[in-house]
């Protein structure tokens, strides 16, 4: 029995005190800092409270538990105050201050202090109970989630075909990146459907055998989506080796390996895809016979040291017709040819005349990289048909003797989107890097940069271009591949419409015969106060159908696994350069936010066309940029034989200009984003109204938390989603190991299954011998740090089911 009329210490009550006055000593000590920084004086009073907690406990007084008491009374008000019935941006609030609270309130430490009338444990009692409540309550919430019904099958059905498409494609196959080169990611199959998805199982594995390298840059990944024609899928891995694949069994056909000379200098090591063409009889007829015959149909595949092979579908041999010896060399017209450079990760577009081709340009590395030129190549002979070249002042000038593209013209590293029927491409183009800052740009480098072009497929000529970002600082270049996509209006005409999701959150929706906007995207001031040498647009494009946020960030969105470092997280938001979207970079280092990543990446939409709706996955992650001045670590110019560094994080030099630039994730001491959560959500829009009509938070911590627990907080994804007619959406992408299946029309998760390693890619489905399959490409990815592996997992219903 503890005695508690003795005026001895207590190494107990000793030691809790030395707790709670360590947490008051430095949340005092942070909040004040806070505090002058304009941020919440919250944390300076809770810090004097844990304080003056402390010193009661110590001399063993029983005022201790009421003076906490006020304490989590206050915290309570003060965290719903800021952030709602938000259970995550909650948590931070309270997981420290009502466990300390508990504890105290436990007979094994209050019976410690002395006895005094009047001050008793029941107020603390009523606020670690209150607080159990508030919090409880707010698991049942959740204030980010928006619930809706998009318009259900049947409503809108229509007998067009897809937009885009000369002929149909046969429902069993998907033989483009986006299934049709509209870029919609949609299956008329309904076999699979929202009443029997959760009797999805593994159908076979396929393994590639192609990991990383030790000579691999961190940005590995394999992100591929395969094509399936007749019965034989194709897909690339990270280092470009092809597979041709029984599309019902996964057992290899073939397998050609173009055996790329590969570094850790790449930026990037990987292959999102290989495009298909089928020469029809008239046009083998047209064409060389030998040619025709040995390549009637045949895969293009794209790899990182800058060629574009042929093959033949059915054998995986050469087209030895195509270019010389059955490839293209990408890098032939380039200012600079050092390998590394120009990576061309996405492939190409394919008419029925030409191959059309684009490239990524590594990153902010120096104002003498290659062209991001996209040429048409001839479908047979691999000559060059055509060139766009962004940043010459003839654009369509051809390389010759005397002439070399333009250095550091704007690239666009994603597969465009083309128009058949307009005999159009549209190509979402990027910035001319280095992408922090622009003074040494020239007007022509400006003119096709961070937008969408429309060019006639068959010449490359231009017909339009709409810019969504103006002198663009902030690589908030149009990631994804546009989707195309014929709306009805409500007088009944149909306008052919292009889809193009940014990185800065807004989705751009313009008529593709000319460019001009369909949904307003008004001209709104933004931040000034340009780094010094550079300059700033006073305004930007902010379309009315956007994800990016309604306010901009402050303080109070800032989060930690704790108090503590959520109050650090505080203390850095307000030492960085924040006005909301578009504030400029700095040497004092800016907030950006939507962050380089973007509110949407390289998966872009998935249109229903019939439905007239789209399912996406936005994320939501801040980035620091900080400017670099130049000095003894930082030289203007690169060392001799210098190459890539083979990231997108950290210092990048930018040499050429008076900065280099520190990019990364907006994280906490201890690795964890400041930003509240949610990260990543799957949300569906109405195609008519163009209104956001749901979205939820997706994804778990399963895989990026210390302890494997799998709490949904809404986590980012790198990839994209598909659609299907039988009313499902799948998508993998998330940082946790998951491939999940939804209900279009609400957005509620159906079924999941767990992955053998992260899937950062988009998956697709097909059908063969009467079954639907939905297959993913499981091979992780270096730098977005999920487990990295070589899988391709397709997935079916039972044979009884399938049948039926």
């Amino acid at each position: 029995m503890i005695h508690t009329n003795s005026n001895r210490p207590d190494i107990v009550l000793q030691i809790t005190a030395a707790v709670y006055a360590a947490a008051g000593f430095f949340l005092t000590g942070g909040g004040l800092w806070l505090a002058l920084l304009g941020g919440s004086c919250f944390y300076v009073l809770c810090g004097v409270g844990l304080l003056a907690t402390a010193v009661l406990l110590w001399r063993r007084q029983r005022a201790a538990l009421w003076v906490y008491a006020v304490l989590v009374a206050a915290t309570l008000v003060w965290s719903v105050g800021e952030c709602g019935f938000d259970f995550w941006a909650l948590a931070p609030r309270g997981d420290v201050l009502l466990p300390l609270g508990l504890w105290l309130v436990l007979p094994f430490v209050s019976s410690r202090l002395l006895p005094s009338s009047g001050w008793n444990s029941a107020p603390l009692i009523a606020g670690v109970v209150a607080g159990a409540g508030v919090y409880g309550y707010a698991l049942t919430q959740d204030p980010q989630d928006i619930a809706g019904t998009l318009p259900r099958a049947g409503a809108r059905a229509s007998a067009a075909l897809l937009p885009g498409d000369a002929t149909p494609v046969p429902a069993a196959d998907w033989p483009a990146y986006g299934r049709t080169q509209a870029g919609d990611r949609y299956s008329s199959l309904a076999q699979i459907n929202a009443s029997n998805v959760h009797d999805l199982k593994v159908a076979w594995v396929f393994r590639t055998h192609d990991l990383k390298r030790a000579d691999d840059p961190g940005e590995i990944t394999d992100e591929a989506t395969p094509i399936k024609v007749r019965d034989t899928l194709y897909l690339c891995s990270p280092h470009q080796i092809l597979f041709a694949i029984d599309a019902a069994t996964g057992h290899e056909r073939w397998h050609f390996d173009p055996k790329i000379t590969y570094n850790a200098s790449y930026q990037h090591m990987t292959c999102r895809g290989v495009s298909y063409a089928e020469t029809p009889v008239a046009e083998e007829q047209a064409h060389d016979v030998a040619v025709a015959d040995e390549c009637a149909r045949r895969i293009f595949l794209p790899t990182n040291d800058g060629r574009l092979f042929a093959l033949n579908a059915d054998t995986g041999a050469l087209c030895r017709g195509f270019g010389r010896d059955g490839a293209v060399d990408l890098t032939e017209g380039m200012p600079m040819r050092t390998p590394g450079f120009y990576e061309p990760t996405s492939p190409p577009v394919i008419t029925s005349k030409v191959a059309i081709i684009s490239g990524a340009v590594t990153d902010n590395y120096s104002t003498h990289e290659p062209s991001g030129v996209t040429r048409g190549y001839d479908l047979y002979s691999g000559k060059l048909v055509w060139a766009f070249d962004p940043g010459n002042p003839d654009p369509n000038e051809l390389p010759s003797a005397t002439h070399h593209y333009v250095a550091n013209s704007p690239n666009s590293w994603i597969t465009s989107a083309y128009d058949a029927r307009l005999n159009q491409i549209y190509i979402p183009t990027g910035v001319a890097t280095p992408d922090i800052w622009g003074g040494h740009r020239t007007p022509d480098q400006e003119r096709y940069a961070s937008g969408i072009l429309a060019l006639d497929a068959d010449t490359g000529r231009k017909v339009w271009f709409y810019q969504t970002v103006h002198h663009d600082l902030w690589d908030m270049d149009v990631p994804a591949q546009p989707s195309l996509v014929d709306i009805k209006q409500a007088d009944g005409a149909v306008v052919p419409a292009l889809y193009a999701p940014a990185k800065t959150g807004n989705i751009f929706v313009l008529d593709r015969r000319n460019g001009h906007l369909l949904v307003p995207a008004p001209e709104m001031p933004v931040p000034q106060g340009p780094a010094p040498g550079d300059h700033l647009s006073p305004t930007q494009p902010f379309s009315a159908l956007t994800f990016r946020p309604k306010n901009n960030l402050t303080d109070a969105d800032m989060w930690g696994a704790t108090m503590f470092d959520q109050l650090a997280c505080r203390i850095m938001f307000k030492r960085l350069r924040y006005e909301g979207p578009f504030t400029p970079p700095s040497t004092q280092g800016t907030l950006v936010f939507p962050g380089n990543l973007g509110m949407f990446e390289w998966g872009g939409l998935a249109v229903d066309p019939v439905r007239e709706v789209a399912f996406t996955n936005p994320i939501a992650v801040p980035f620091v940029s900080r400017l670099v001045p130049r000095g003894p670590n930082n030289p203007a110019e690169p060392p001799q034989n210098a190459g890539p560094s083979g990231g997108e994080a950290g210092l990048q030099p930018q040499y050429g200009t008076p900065f280099g630039v520190d990019l990364h994730p907006f994280l906490s001491p201890i690795g964890i984003p400041c930003k509240q959560p949610g990260w990543g959500y799957v949300a569906g829009l109405d195609l008519r109204t163009n209104k956001i009509l749901w979205k939820h938070r997706n994804g778990t911590t399963r895989d990026s938390s210390p302890v494997p627990l799998a709490f949904r907080v809404g986590v980012p994804s790198l990839g994209g989603p598909i659609i299907t007619a039988g009313g499902v959406a799948f998508l993998t992408s998330t940082l946790d190991m998951y491939i999940r299946a939804y209900d279009i029309t609400t957005g509620q998760q159906l079924w999941q299954d767990r992955l053998p390693a992260g899937g950062q890619s988009t998956p697709m489905t097909y059908e063969e011998n009467g079954h639907q399959y939905v297959l993913s490409v499981d091979g992780g990815h270096g730098s977005f740090g999920t487990k990295m592996g070589d899988y391709v997992v397709a997935y079916a219903l039972p044979d009884a089911q399938a049948k039926h």
